[in-house]
């Protein structure tokens, strides 16, 4: 049987049909445009996954179910997103409307939780059953597997560890409170660091770009500018000082980062190694985690959404 994935984000919704093996056989996406009500983005999810059919030749009586990646704190056994600060979302029944449309039976996960499902079916962590995955993009998300399974906690909304503390009385965070993870780590976080750096420094070839963003400021770090490199430097340590804390806490087998910020593969990697063997508790005497970049890249949230079934 097929399964049908939506992986909605803050910035898109992608939705795939795959395989038994969870081989993608076609996918579509489109804008999330999240300041819309809750009912028209459900509606869009609907209709690309529809349209993923249609492009595929493969009709819904020939798929199994629905599996949905959703930020924010997901109840999965209700169905129900209970808050996603990204999207305004409050209590949003996102399995039973996408039910009512699509005739399918829908599974709902956070969408790092989805993902992380996914790499260790698939991917990076395969073979693996003590997994953290970190998507760096909008936000920061993080899922954990334990012994094979998604850790739901007992409210079952999963790990939130974006909302996590590293910087007492720092930044504003989405989620109301002042020095989250997130708001150092995010792609969203190197972009308004990368904005402060060049408006500190006029002069400098950060200013002069037209557009900053998360590329152009590791573009220019690699080409040995000094403004964008001290800023992704530093970038690179909050990262790290995030993942310390999670690794303390639950000691995994790998790590995966993903999103867009993991697409830089060893460039990223090495220097959070490299911190992680000295900050971690034990330093450089305890078995180290793996620490790797997403297999499934960007497919790994609607890859992970389709694993769900």
């Amino acid at each position: 049987m097929y399964r049908i994935g939506i992986d909605l984000g803050g910035t898109n919704i992608v939705a795939a049909v795959t395989d038994e093996k969870l081989n993608i056989v076609e996918s579509v996406f489109a804008p999330t445009r999240a300041y819309r009500p809750f009912e028209e983005v459900i509606a869009d999810m609907c209709t690309l996954a529809e349209s993923a059919l249609a492009l595929s030749g493969i009709n819904k009586s020939d798929c199994s179910g629905i599996g949905v990646g959703s930020p924010g704190n997901c109840d999965s056994e209700m169905g129900i997103v209970r808050r996603a600060y990204n999207l305004g979302w409050k209590d949003v029944p996102l399995c039973e409307l996408i039910s009512a449309r699509m005739g399918l039976m829908t599974t709902l996960a956070n969408d790092a939780d989805a993902a992380a499902y996914g790499e260790m079916k698939t991917g990076a962590a395969k073979g693996k059953k003590n997994v953290l995955f970190t998507a760096l993009g909008t936000g920061v998300g993080v899922g954990v597997i334990t012994d094979g399974k998604i850790y739901s906690g007992a409210g079952r909304g999963g790990v939130e560890a974006g909302h996590t503390v590293i910087m007492m009385g720092g930044e504003k965070c989405t989620c109301g409170r002042r020095g989250c993870w997130e708001a150092y780590a995010s792609a969203t976080a190197l972009i308004r660091q990368a904005k402060q750096a060049a408006a500190e420094h006029p002069s400098s070839k950060l200013a002069s770009l037209e557009e900053i963003s998360g590329r152009t400021v590791f573009e220019l770090a690699d080409a040995g500018d000094a403004v964008a490199k001290e800023v992704v430097d530093k970038y690179v340590i909050y990262i790290a000082e995030g993942l310390a804390n999670l690794i303390n806490i639950f000691d995994p087998e790998a790590v995966v980062i993903g999103g867009g910020i993991g697409d830089r593969g060893e460039k990223l990697l090495v220097p959070i190694r490299e911190f992680l063997a000295d900050n971690c508790f034990g330093g450089r005497e305890r078995i180290q985690p793996e620490i790797l970049s997403s297999v499934n890249r960007a497919n790994a949230g609607v890859i992970g959404a389709a694993a769900l079934v």
